[in-house]
């Protein structure tokens, strides 16, 4: 079984398959030089060393071109603003490769970078200024956000007119440590809404698994999330205690899908913690089914390489009974 099919399999698409995907994890550049290895020099040698399966993200480009000198801030400046948001730009789209058509791994297309990316949120001040628009003006907020809904919504079906995709993947950095950065009402409010569009386009070209990808702690937006119509959650960089998946499949049960769930900073201890870590968390979501195990974070250089070559080879163990 290949490690498309695989992928389709564990998430109800298929019959069972023959075991879950062992999915990659990425790695830092900076791993490779720490870790010192003879013959480990890139990640292509880490996955000779060890079993993954193959998968493939590819981007829809939905950022502003040109970046605005100054973001709209009423909804008299939306109406310039739509210029930058222009889906005719061929560079938006992903390049066809032909070799997806008979592709052995599974292909996931990335949609939206999330409600703080789409705001133009990539500076402190513009974070600011962002929460006092939602809380003085709400109907802006409404619009710029409907605004970049329908540009995504347009984007997805022209590529998926052209190409099939396994999954779509929504990103959604808005959590803290303590929790998202604005609050469910608000999430259900301005960000959700603008994401049916897309999602609509999404059901009609029958792709069934869509991963909501998170991260740190978004545990009070799950629910009006799982609302909306998203079946599948990637949950990064998270402390277990908040997005723990034991906890998040008890209560919304095996029928929403889960991506993740182990806790990267566990290969900086022993490996008797690792065991535990790996132990407590996949047995008994695999039994349920509809779970991917995988680490919630990239591996960085601080990590142990036996810690990480003792992880792999645990967890392949596991997934192969």
């Amino acid at each position: 079984m290949n490690s498309r099919q695989r992928f389709l399999d564990t998430f109800g698409i298929g019959a069972k398959p023959d075991r879950v995907p062992l999915l990659g994890e990425g790695m830092r550049p900076e791993v490779f030089a720490t870790w010192g290895q003879p013959g480990l020099a890139a990640l292509e040698d880490i996955t000779k060393r060890f079993l993954f399966d193959e998968r493939e993200e590819i981007v829809l480009e939905v950022e502003p071109d040109p970046e605005p000198e100054r973001w709209p801030a009423t909804l008299f400046d939306l109406e310039d603003y739509r210029r930058h948001l222009n889906p005719d730009d061929p560079h938006r789209l992903p390049r066809l490769n032909p070799a997806w058509e008979q592709r052995r791994h599974p292909l996931l297309l990335r949609v939206n970078e999330g409600f703080f990316l789409n705001m133009g949120v990539y500076k402190w001040e513009r974070f600011y200024d962002l929460m006092n628009l939602c809380t003085d003006q709400p109907d802006f907020v409404r619009a710029m956000m409907k605004m970049q809904g329908e540009f995504v919504a347009e984007l997805t079906a022209r590529f998926l007119r052209q190409s099939t995709v396994d999954a779509v993947i929504f990103s959604e950095p808005i959590g803290g440590n303590h929790g998202p950065l604005i609050s469910p009402h608000m999430y259900a409010d301005y960000v959700l809404p603008s994401y049916r569009p897309a999602l609509e386009v999404i059901a009609r070209h029958g792709i069934e698994t869509v991963i909501l990808r998170t991260y740190a702690n978004t545990r009070a937006l799950l629910p009006a999330a799982v609302d909306c119509g998203f079946n599948c959650l990637w949950a990064c960089e998270t402390d277990e205690r908040d997005m723990d998946y034991l906890d998040i499949r008890q209560e919304f049960g095996p029928e929403l899908g889960l991506i993740g769930g182990l806790d990267t900073d566990v290969l900086m201890l022993d490996q008797a913690a690792i065991r535990r870590e790996v132990e407590r968390v996949v047995p008994p979501l695999l039994a349920q089914g509809n779970f991917i195990p995988l680490l919630d974070g990239r591996v960085r250089e601080y990590i142990p390489y036996e810690n990480y070559a003792y992880y792999r080879e645990f967890l392949a163990e596991i997934v192969a009974k």
